[in-house]
């Protein structure tokens, strides 16, 4: 079994990423002793770091990246994958709302796939982020031809060589796009595997934020415009 790298992005997740941090070693140590569990602290305003801090204490596989400013959500994978060391990648969240045990249903795809993309089989969000997931991903799959029915799953394992080959630039939501689209565009394979989905029971969401997800889709017409233009 090649090494994982499991990336975590936290912005004050104080209530939630210890729990998230002790449920990734668990996964991932089920199948491989190679492996490392990175939390990109997103300039938190909370005890986000402390609470790393502290298990680093007892594992040493968990290491911290801390942004002293909030750089966004496709700011703090960037910092995760570039201090990522492992064959594989592995993202998942820092707000519990996926089960990092369920890597299980992803590691038999690597067989003949560079990216395994998980989808929600049933969502737990607000009436209102599934209205807007709804869209973008419909809005994406017609912008770039399929690439997932869930394209901002944040449950994703996928093979190092792909960051390699594709450039992230988007500092926000719209960096997932970028990920399967740019992997699609250079001949990739991504295949797709069902996974849980939990509601948030502590901590507070900024994804529906309206100016979030506007910012959002202005980064995607602007990334499809580019990809038109090369």
């Amino acid at each position: 079994m090649p090494g994982i790298s499991v990336v975590l992005p936290a912005y004050n997740e104080e209530a939630n990423v210890g729990q998230a941090v002790r449920r990734a070693i668990q996964a991932v140590a089920a199948h491989t002793s190679d492996y490392e569990v990175i939390i990109v602290d997103d300039g938190s305003r909370d005890r986000t770091s402390e609470v790393v801090q502290e298990i680093m204490e007892e594992h040493p596989q968990v290491r911290l990246v801390r942004h002293e400013v909030n750089r966004g959500y496709g700011g703090a994978l960037r910092s995760g994958f570039k201090a990522a060391s492992k064959d594989l990648i592995f993202l998942t969240a820092s707000d519990n709302q996926y089960d990092p045990s369920e890597i299980g249903r992803l590691l038999p795809f690597m067989e003949d796939a560079d990216i395994v993309a998980g989808f929600r089989a049933h969502r737990r969000d607000p009436f209102l982020r599934r209205v807007y997931a709804w869209a973008w991903n419909a809005l994406v799959n017609l912008l770039f031809g399929y690439l997932s029915r869930d394209v901002d799953c944040a449950f994703k394992l996928f093979r190092r060589e792909v960051l390699e080959e594709v450039t992230l630039t988007s500092p926000g939501a719209m960096v997932d796009t970028q990920l399967l689209a740019g992997a699609k565009l250079k001949g990739f394979r991504i295949r797709e595997a069902a996974v849980s989905h939990f509601p948030r029971e502590a901590g507070h969401q900024t994804g529906a934020d309206p100016r979030v997800v506007l910012q959002a889709f202005r980064d995607l017409i602007r990334y499809w415009w580019e990809l038109g233009r090369r």
